[in-house]
């Protein structure tokens, strides 16, 4: 792992432990074991790492959406439905979610990057739920009810249990249109 990877997995670690306020160079600085003269060989300036967090973030989401639409690809909606309440807690770092959502809500390039994955794991439950009902109002309805809840999931306290959001899902596959 390079000494800049090392930077962004540490700050990923802070970010989720202490929100966006806790994303202090120095006290990054410190927990890794080196100096800021390091930091900023790899980065130029705080919001250059910034940004750094935020691609990581938003790659590795994508990259487990992708992993979730292909394992979701087949089958009826109650399938679909199933695959994303299993993979739900393990693709979701549910508390760097809720740190990048409330960062999201100060600062323009964390609402930017919240709004594209938002509108990913929409787009993906939209195409799960056309390919099965259609696509128009219904599908895009019937996206939002778990969309919503994977939203969800990250900003209530204390988090649901993994059996409790799998039971949630459940409902959903049974109300689900057909």
């Amino acid at each position: 792992m390079t000494t800049r990877d090392r930077w962004i997995d540490e700050g990923l670690t802070v970010l989720a432990e202490e929100g966006a306020a806790g994303l202090r160079i120095d006290r990054i600085a410190a927990r890794l074991d080196l100096t800021k003269g390091s930091f900023h060989h790899h980065f130029a300036g705080a919001d250059d790492y910034r940004a750094a967090l935020l691609e990581r973030h938003e790659r590795e989401q994508a990259a487990a959406l992708a992993a979730t639409a292909a394992a979701a690809a087949d089958g009826p909606p109650e399938v679909a439905l199933a695959v994303l309440a299993d993979r739900v807690l393990d693709v979701l770092d549910t508390d760097r979610e809720r740190a990048v959502r409330a960062w999201s809500a100060s600062d323009p390039a964390a609402r930017a990057a919240q709004e594209r994955l938002d509108a990913a794991r929409l787009a993906l439950l939209e195409r799960l739920w056309a390919e099965r009902i259609g696509e128009g109002e219904q599908s895009r309805t019937a996206a939002l009810l778990p969309h919503l809840l994977v939203a969800g999931i990250s900003a209530v306290h204390p988090r649901p249990s993994r059996a409790e959001i799998r039971a949630v899902f459940a409902l959903l596959a049974e109300i689900a249109p057909a």
